[in-house]
């Protein structure tokens, strides 16, 4: 269910290391999570050059539900964001972990990934709530 490539919150959103050279991850939320949230309608996003935080908010997801805050699961600058989600945010809905992506991040500090569960730990996490 979750891909073994990336890293994960507890806060269920999961990070993928793009170019470990570059220090660049792309950052989304899980398929746990944009299930509990049900129909995305609009996300909102930091803009490009911003710097994000280790676990500190980095945007807002609203839903047919509720508005839940994003959490940056590594510190960094934002160097992309995915702009198709501002026309279709239905993405984070129907394909998480590939379209779905939310932003592209140069991470200041990469030993934070370490900090992150695997998928097998985020399976065992999810099983316990």
């Amino acid at each position: 269910m979750n891909p073994e490539d990336r890293k994960y919150s507890r806060e269920h959103e999961w990070a993928l290391v793009e170019d470990a050279a570059a220090g660049t991850v792309l950052v989304g939320i899980t398929h746990y999570a944009q299930d509990q949230l049900g129909d995305v309608v609009y996300v909102e996003l930091p803009d490009s050059g911003a710097p994000v935080g280790h676990m500190a908010k980095m945007g807002e997801i609203e839903s047919v539900k509720a508005v839940s805050d994003l959490y940056s699961p590594v510190s960094g600058e934002v160097t992309e964001i995915n702009g198709r989600l501002a026309q279709e945010p239905e993405l984070v809905n129907t394909d998480p972990f590939g379209d779905g992506w939310m932003l592209r991040v140069r991470m200041s500090d990469p030993a934070e990934l370490e900090a992150l569960l695997d998928a097998g730990s985020y399976n065992d996490y999810l099983g316990g709530l």
